[in-house]
């Protein structure tokens, strides 16, 4: 699969991004290598091969699912100039 100079500058619109017809160019020749070796990659016979999560067999360490507040509000608003029960409290501004 290889992208053209329209695709190029479509995805550039997609995403926001203001392209020269030079920039596109280079990004043209840029894409096209992502993609011949994206294309490389499934290549590769990968059956029976589990995904894993680390280079060791490791359990991983999981934290029952609980519904709480955290016990760390006063921590929050430790440093705040003015708080009440927890809440901040800032100056009111009417413009």
């Amino acid at each position: 699969m290889s992208v053209d100079l329209a695709t190029v500058k479509r995805v550039a619109r997609l995403a926001r991004i203001a392209v020269s017809e030079n920039e596109a160019e280079k990004m043209l020749g840029e894409l096209n290598g992502i993609l011949g070796f994206v294309e490389q990659l499934s290549e590769v016979n990968v059956d029976g091969v589990e995904p894993m999560t680390s280079v060791t067999p490791v359990a991983m360490k999981k934290r029952t699912d609980v519904v709480s507040d955290g016990s760390k509000a006063e921590d929050i608003v430790a440093n705040a100039p003015n708080t009440d029960r927890n809440f901040f409290l800032v100056p009111k501004v009417v413009e």
